[in-house]
């Protein structure tokens, strides 16, 4: 059965940095995009960020130049480095995965594993 964990969410004051981590388990996610989306209060779930199975990567306008995405292959972990968090950055954050290899997606149906979320609380 296949596994996406998020850890790493919780309380931080605006300017501040947290890193999420997604560890997947059930099949080797090593030749497939991963992703990362959040979901605001009141709102509908949004992209953030992707990785390619070689390290590229695409971000949304919104965290471009903040956040950093990046991936363990041997450890079939991604990792989300948020920086300069902001009160708009508050979400549930949700590690996503795509089942066939190819290339960057920043659609939801374009991923067919998806974590629980993590809680990311951003204060002013």
């Amino acid at each position: 059965q296949v596994q996406l964990v998020e850890s790493g969410g919780g309380l931080v004051q605006a300017g501040g940095s947290l890193r999420l981590s997604c560890a997947a388990s059930g099949r080797t996610f090593s030749h497939n995009c991963m992703g990362w989306f959040r979901r605001a209060p009141g709102k509908e779930r949004e992209f953030v960020a992707a990785i390619s199975w070689s390290g590229g990567t695409y971000y949304a306008d919104s965290v471009k130049g903040r956040f950093t995405m990046s991936r363990d292959n041997a450890k079939n972990t991604v990792y989300l480095q948020m920086n300069s968090l902001k009160p708009e950055d508050t979400a549930v954050y949700y590690c996503a995965a795509r089942a066939w290899a190819g290339g960057l997606a920043s659609r939801e149906y374009d991923y067919d594993y998806w974590g629980q979320g993590t809680q990311v609380t951003v204060s002013s």
